[in-house]
Parts: C-alpha cells; sequence; structure tokens
C-alpha cells in the first residue's frame, strides 16, 4: 500500500506558475490531500482562506505576480496552520517574523514538501 502521509488533511496551495501549481496539485492529491486551489495572487489565497473553515497546512510562493504573499503568510500564522514557502529568491527578502518558517528553494523537490507538510500537520509545527 503505498504512503499518504496527507490523508485527509486540507492543503492550501498558493502558487503563481502554472506548471509548478499543477504538479504540487497532483503530487499532494496523490499524497492523500485534498487540495485547496491552486490560487496565483494574494487576493485570491485570502479570499479562499476566509472561505475555508479548516485548513491543516499550505504551500507558499514567497512572490506571486510581483506581490509578496507575506500577508497570506500572517493570516495562516494567526490561524495556526503550518505551512513552507517556496521560492527562487535569497532567504534575504523574508523578513524576520517568518524565520522559524521552512523555506524550500526552487526548484522544488516535492517529495520533500509532501514529507515536510506531514510532519508539520501530525505535530501541529512549523519546521
Amino acid at each position: 500500500m503505498l504512503e499518504r502521509p496527507l490523508s485527509d488533511r486540507r492543503i492550501l496551495i498558493v502558487e503563481d506558475e502554472y506548471m509548478l501549481a499543477d504538479e504540487l496539485r497532483a503530487e499532494l492529491g496523490d499524497a492523500g490531500a485534498t487540495v485547496l486551489g491552486p490560487v496565483g495572487t494574494v487576493t485570491d489565497a485570502l479570499v479562499l482562506a476566509a472561505r475555508e473553515g479548516a485548513i491543516d497546512g499550505a504551500v507558499l510562493d514567497v512572490n506571486l505576480r510581483g506581490e509578496m504573499a507575506f500577508p497570506v503568510a500572517d493570516l495562516l500564522i494567526e490561524r495556526g496552520i503550518p505551512f513552507v514557502f517556496t521560492t527562487g529568491y535569497d532567504e534575504s527578502i523574508i523578513p524576520d517574523r517568518f524565520s522559524n518558517i521552512l523555506r524550500c528553494e526552487k526548484p522544488i523537490a516535492v517529495d520533500g514538501i509532501i514529507g515536510a507538510l506531514g510532519r508539520m500537520v501530525e505535530t501541529g509545527t512549523r519546521q
């Protein structure tokens, strides 16, 4: 039987690169997740997060069409939702208040994100 580390977990994908968003959607789904999104803008992410009652975890691209996704990150933290950042940028662009958030550099290893999210949602931590 295949391991499904995200079974019965609702995972939000916030990613503006279509191919990567689609790959994340497929792989997280294969890992058992119910995928919310993907969405590619800060506004769409905030609307979706507000509309969805239960979110167990998230994958959050730092830069969405030139807009930094930090308002989404703040909302996720406020709601106690663990997430990982994905970015092609250096860690220096991420404010200090997010220093404890796992950052996955692009090109990302989806398996690594799945494993990290699985551990985070199981333990309720952000690392």
